[in-house]
């Protein structure tokens, strides 16, 4: 595979990844499918998440596969009274990614950036390389703090 912006970016970085591919089904994007091509378990994939606040602007959002974000609660978080996924039509112009192979690194423009909680429970976990078909397995805390990004309870629990 071609190294990705993502890819080169966290070898730049310093920061030792795995790179995992797996078989694209056009028709199942799902992360917990990711994960099942993958092998591995769904509390440590992390899909990629873009939102928009009235106030914030663009923010990024990175949590478990399986789980869901609590618009609410990542509302509170940052300081925001509302905001909104953007439409995945929006995604490409954003961010430089696609539906699918979104990744919190390299992205058109730093936004702020949020990790769910859990990832302190995981040695290590995986993002989208930026392609669909490749995660790169890293260490959680080493990703934060590249991105310098915050965590905090994101999901619906």
């Amino acid at each position: 595979m071609v190294k990705t912006n993502a890819m080169r970016l966290l070898a730049q970085a310093g920061i030792e990844y795995e790179l995992i591919e797996y078989e694209v089904d056009e028709e199942n994007l799902a992360g917990v499918h990711v994960a099942e091509q993958t092998g591995l378990p769904v509390e440590v994939v992390f899909k990629t998440l873009v939102a928009r606040g009235e106030k914030c602007g663009f923010l990024v959002f990175c949590i478990p596969v399986a789980e869901e974000l609590d618009l609410k609660k990542a509302a509170q978080v940052v300081g925001d009274k509302k905001i909104e996924l953007v439409h995945v039509k929006e995604l490409l112009a954003l961010t430089g990614y696609i539906r699918g192979g979104c990744s919190p690194v390299g992205m058109k423009k730093k936004f702020p950036t949020y990790f769910d909680e859990t990832i302190i429970l995981f040695d290590k976990i995986a993002v989208s390389a930026g392609v669909r078909g490749a995660q790169v397995f890293l260490d959680g805390g080493a990703l934060v703090s590249y991105l310098g990004a915050q965590c905090a309870d994101l999901t619906v629990r």
